[in-house]
């Protein structure tokens, strides 16, 4: 059928993930959890999800939320700014079907306590 071909198709999607601690996760000393900034490729979006999740679990990591943004058409689209570093990014994560970490940002609890 029409537009089948165009499903199958892996695009590269932009996903936000909050992880939690867990032992040796490699997050900061003092850290409660961090935000990943991730590129993954998939046939949709639910996809690319299940296989950031698994990657990050099998990293030593504690997903606990995925939030989308979309490809790269449906970001440019809304008015996202792209870098070419961010590109590149993205076309390699097309390129070898991968998830790619770009960003980490650590939480801190800010209380003190």
């Amino acid at each position: 059928m029409p537009g089948d071909e165009k499903k199958s198709r892996q695009q590269v999607y932009t996903l936000l993930v909050e992880v939690g601690r867990k032992q040796d996760d490699g997050l900061p000393k003092g850290a409660t959890g961090a935000a990943l900034m991730v590129y993954a490729s998939g046939v949709d979006e639910a996809e690319a999800v299940r296989e950031t999740v698994a990657v990050l679990k099998q990293a030593g990591l504690a997903p606990l939320d995925v939030s989308g943004y979309g490809t790269l058409e449906e970001r440019l689209a809304e008015g996202h700014d792209i870098s070419g570093e961010e590109r590149a990014l993205m076309d390699r994560a097309l390129a070898e079907n991968a998830v790619i970490i770009a960003q980490m940002t650590p939480f801190f609890d800010g209380d003190g306590s």
